[in-house]
């Protein structure tokens, strides 16, 4: 099934507000194994807005709009849309009794008379519910063609999507599609391509998609079925060859599972205690682990040790190490990370230090040298690293690494075959 993205809204094309709908929406397509080739953003004008619906229209199964069901004068998406697939719009007595208690339960009196637009249904339109605001979603067909109108605030759109689109959409397939997404640390994009060139050529069902993240890559692995027990098996043989080719590098097959998810999973599985010993990062690493629920029953202290003067007295780096390598190197972050856990009796520390600019690099020792080392089971594993970007790319990427160095260091030495 082809699929157009259409997103609407003049404070979109101005740079007022990010477009989270557009990524939302072209994972969850993905995800469904629908083929999304176009994507546009149109402003609130009813000329242009007309000449975007049609060609959409004309070139793909299905085209998705998001925003523009409000009960403004600029709000103008569904008119439009109703006007182009001749389909006219009457009143939704179910639409109309949410609206009316909507703004009871609110205690709305002063209701103005363009709030009951959004009553107006095209006729014969598919009505989604909508228990976050008061526009409902909206999925026309005709000709073989089919629209669906979304609300465009995201705490609308997401949940409706979800609960409701989704479901639509599937049903109206020809067959099941189930994906599974596996994801990579430690290889850059290029890479797991071309690692993966053959299954990506040999494969029409299941397909690979790579998706490029931070210091990641996302494999998005979809096979069409008669059945979704029937698409796992196709997916099954596929799933398990990549991991052989990447090993460990493969950190969860769980879409929603992330990278400080799977250490603090580790950790706890273990009965393992880390502490964080920070300097260029200054304080990230800590709050990517504590953004995890239950991470209070492994993380109890982590330290900014942003000076060197910190790094003395609350980690004891020597002041000789420091003077005669630098804040800046492997034996540094060697002292900070066997410092952090004798500190603090922790199981594991992680430490970072590095320059991450964009000023304080020479030609020695640039912009984008991280040291990063992990002490576990009396022995202190240090990578070096060289990023490339702006101050905050750098402290992101270390980040990364530093969570991924952790993790290999737990499989490492607790992990058994």
């Amino acid at each position: 099934m082809i699929v157009e993205l259409i997103s609407v809204g003049t404070e979109l094309l101005l740079g007022n507000i990010v477009n989270t709908n557009a990524q939302y929406l072209s994972e969850t397509c993905a995800k469904l194994g629908l083929n999304v080739y176009y994507q546009t953003t149109v402003g609130d004008n009813r000329e242009r807005m007309t000449e975007v619906f049609r060609t959409a229209l004309s070139r793909a199964d299905l085209v998705i709009i998001g925003g523009g069901l409000g009960p403004t004068e600029d709000d103008i998406t569904k008119d439009v849309c109703a006007e182009l697939m001749g389909m006219p719009l009457v009143e939704d007595p179910e639409v109309r009794a949410h609206l009316e208690d909507w703004y009871r339960q609110r205690k709305r009196t002063d209701i103005p008379d363009s709030n009951w637009r959004q009553a107006l249904v095209p006729e014969g339109a598919v009505v989604f519910s909508n228990t976050n605001g008061t526009a409902p979603g909206l999925a026309l067909e005709k000709n073989g063609k089919t629209a669906i109108l979304l609300p465009g605030p995201p705490n609308e759109l997401y949940p409706m999507v979800e609960d409701q689109v989704c479901a639509y959409i599937q049903k109206r397939s020809d067959c099941v599609i189930y994906s599974q997404m596996l994801k990579i640390c430690g290889y850059g994009e290029s890479k797991v391509e071309e690692m993966l060139l053959d299954l990506i050529d040999q494969q029409t069902n299941p397909t690979i998609a790579t998706y490029a993240k931070t210091k990641e890559v996302h494999l998005r692995v979809t096979a069409r079925a008669e059945s979704e027990d029937a698409a796992k098996q196709l997916l099954k043989p596929v799933i398990k060859e990549i991991k052989k080719r990447f090993g460990n590098a493969v950190y969860t097959t769980d879409e929603h599972e992330n990278l400080e998810d799977v250490v603090v999973r580790l950790l706890k599985k273990y009965d393992l205690t880390v502490t964080t010993a920070e300097s260029c990062t200054g304080g990230l690493i800590a709050g990517r682990i504590v953004n995890v629920p239950g991470a209070s029953e492994v993380f109890n202290e982590g330290y900014v040790t942003y000076s060197n003067k910190a790094k003395k007295k609350i980690l004891g780096v020597s002041k000789a190490t420091l003077k005669k390598y630098g804040a800046v190197s492997e034996q540094t972050a060697r002292e900070m990370a066997a410092g952090g856990v004798f500190t603090t009796d922790a199981d594991a520390c992680i430490a970072v230090t590095g320059i991450a600019g964009p000023d304080g690099g020479t030609e020695e020792k640039p912009v984008g040298l991280v040291y990063i080392a992990c002490y576990m089971k009396d022995k202190v594993k240090v990578e070096e690293y060289h990023f490339r970007g702006n101050r905050e790319k750098v402290r992101e990427q270390t980040v990364i690494q530093a969570l991924d160095l952790l993790r290999r260091s737990i499989i490492k030495n607790y992990k058994k075959d």
